[in-house]
């Protein structure tokens, strides 16, 4: 039968369909509503704020950060006085908090990963202390610990006068812990300059004994020697720039000690509790990265006669942090913004001055938005970090 005439359009292609019944384009109709309304939200919240506001005679902007902050700041890493503005109050908060943060990550990762891999011990003691220890800390609010430490500081501890001195230069106390430094002397920056160039030339240490090993086969001593540059330039600058050996040491004055470096009960309060509570979630964590590793990887290095220790450091941990990095990331977060916790106990972190700010100046949305900023970079950096070292632990395929 002969076929006559054209084929129908629809054949040839689909027929015609409004765009509403049209899902790709419907999609972007969605999308494009639902900006509208998130643009016309932000629009009444953000000008019906403002009216409130001029309404109240209440000023807004960052203008107030040049103007005298009229209030004291117990600990500064940065000189402060009174007489400076609630900006540069507002960075001392910011770098106490940062201190914090970088402190207590630090010890939280040894801390964690000790009792981790203690709680995997062969030894039932202390296999049982480790997980004690575990459900202890895990279980009790991290404000409570804050409020424990705070008050065993003030409470137990002798007045000054008191003081409990085990050797000089150490004195602790209801005031905190204050020890002997070196006085300051003009060699002391060109010992941490050493100290950063050490660093330096072991990196390119490790990296030239890698490719070396991996050419010929041939381990080279990284530890030993970098120990000694690291020890040994410093030391080194230290005897050209004169052997300074005069110490700072701290003297009862009045009511309280002078000289010295003093470590307040509010610090040591906040960072035991910090990181005894955040040790013991990373503690989990890395059993869970030790388990997740085959036995038979443990068994194949014990079968080339490979000692315990070494079994650990080179063949479970290697692959045991591709899984660990991710979850202790989250923790080190954590840390970083229960530091905030710190005005509960009259640490003056970010959140305390920008908390006093807010009280005399009456900016309570740009205070906040300044807490908010500032936590919200603390966390991106510490998680652009530890995602550039989850890169370099992944295995590479070929």
């Amino acid at each position: 039968m002969r076929q006559t005439g054209k084929e129908p359009e629809g054949l040839k292609e689909q027929a015609a369909v409004p765009f509403w019944n049209d899902p790709g384009k419907r999609s972007i109709l969605y999308q494009i509503g639902v900006a509208l309304m998130v643009g016309l939200l932000g629009y009444y919240l953000i000008s019906n704020t403002l009216a409130n506001l001029e309404r109240q005679a209440i000023a807004t902007g960052f203008g107030f950060l040049e103007k005298e902050s009229a209030f004291e700041i117990g600990e500064s890493l940065v000189s402060y006085s009174a007489a400076d503005s609630y900006g540069r109050a507002l960075v001392v908060g910011a770098l106490n908090t940062m201190l914090v943060a970088l402190i207590g990550i630090t010890l939280t990762v040894i801390l964690g990963a000790l009792i981790g891999i203690a709680r995997l011990s062969s030894n039932w003691l202390i296999s049982k202390m480790a997980g004690v220890y575990i459900e202890v800390f895990q279980d009790i609010p991290i404000l409570l610990q804050l409020f424990f430490w705070y008050a065993l500081f003030y409470n137990v501890l002798p007045a000054p006068k008191l003081a409990l001195h085990p050797f000089a230069g150490l004195f602790l106390s209801n005031r905190g812990l204050v020890f002997a430094v070196p006085e300051s002397h003009a060699s002391h920056k060109y010992m941490a300059l050493a100290f950063v160039v050490g660093c330096i030339a072991v990196y390119f240490l490790r990296r030239w004994a890698k490719k070396r090993q991996a050419k010929t086969g041939k381990p080279f001593a990284v530890f030993r020697v970098s120990l000694g540059i690291l020890i040994g330039l410093p030391l080194l600058t230290w005897m050209i720039g004169g052997a300074p050996t005069g110490m700072n040491i701290p003297v009862l004055k009045g009511f309280n000690f002078k000289g010295g470096i003093n470590v307040s009960p509010e610090f040591t309060a906040l960072l035991l509790g910090l990181v005894l509570y955040t040790a013991a979630f990373v503690a989990e964590v890395v059993r869970a990265g030790i388990q997740s590793v085959s036995k038979g990887q443990t068994e194949a290095a014990m079968s080339m006669g490979l000692k315990p220790s070494l079994i650990l450091k080179l063949v479970i941990l290697p692959q045991a942090l591709r899984v660990i990095i991710p979850p202790l990331t989250s923790q080190m977060l954590n840390l970083t913004k229960n530091s905030s916790l710190a005005v509960a106990i009259g640490y003056p972190d970010f959140v305390s001055v920008a908390g006093t700010t807010i009280n005399q100046t009456g900016q309570a949305i740009e205070g906040v938005a300044l807490m908010m900023f500032v936590y919200l970079i603390l966390s991106l950096l510490t998680s652009a970090f530890m995602n550039l070292y989850d890169k370099r632990m992944k295995l590479v395929e070929r």
